[in-house]
């Protein structure tokens, strides 16, 4: 592709990426059962902190993705070191809260980290996102509210759900089996 081609491409990646922001009236937040269709209601999150202290704790691009409910570049660098994570547990780079595990991810090939379930439903949460003009899933933390991704249902991949949970790897802390983190703050 020509450099001018790229440029343009990142610009308008720019321009999707600042109109990601949630709704002041956003819709109720819901857990999913990670077997089950059905929403459970979910309290408010538990790992409150200033947006001071988060700005302390966050890189600036997780700051905005987790924070500000923005999205990394698609095919990073964060992308590729998660194609070779091996067996483990993906925390949430805010809370360290639990959402996946490796054994849900998969490689969808779309230039954000994959899951196709969450490891650990309470964790993860929902609700209806329509700032781009068309209606989506996003996903957050339930610790500490802070912006994952989205879901997407029905496209076919060879899951078990035929679901992809589509996160941001820059929200992700791997922890591999048998300890330690190997990315990102805090």
């Amino acid at each position: 592709m020509s450099h001018a081609f790229n440029r343009l491409l990142l610009a308008v990646l720019a321009g999707v990426v600042a109109a990601c922001r949630p709704e002041p009236t956003a819709a109720p937040i819901t857990a999913m059962k990670s077997n089950s269709s059905t929403p459970i209601t979910n309290s408010a999150p538990s790992a409150v902190k200033s947006d001071e202290d988060w700005r302390k704790t966050l890189t600036p691009q997780q700051y905005r993705v987790l924070r500000q409910a923005g999205t990394e570049a698609p095919f990073g660098a964060t992308y590729e070191e998660f194609k070779k994570q091996g067996a483990g547990t993906y925390v949430c780079g805010g809370c360290g809260a639990e959402l996946f595990s490796s054994k849900e991810k998969f490689d969808s090939h779309c230039g954000w980290p994959s899951f196709y379930d969450p490891a650990n439903a309470k964790n993860v949460i929902t609700r209806e996102d329509k700032s781009l003009g068309s209606v989506r899933t996003e996903v957050l933390c339930a610790q500490c509210g802070g912006h994952l991704g989205h879901v997407f249902k029905g496209e076919g991949f060879p899951t078990p759900t035929d679901k992809r949970y589509c996160i941001n790897g820059v929200s992700l802390k791997f922890v591999p089996t048998g300890g330690g983190t190997n990315s990102g703050k805090p």
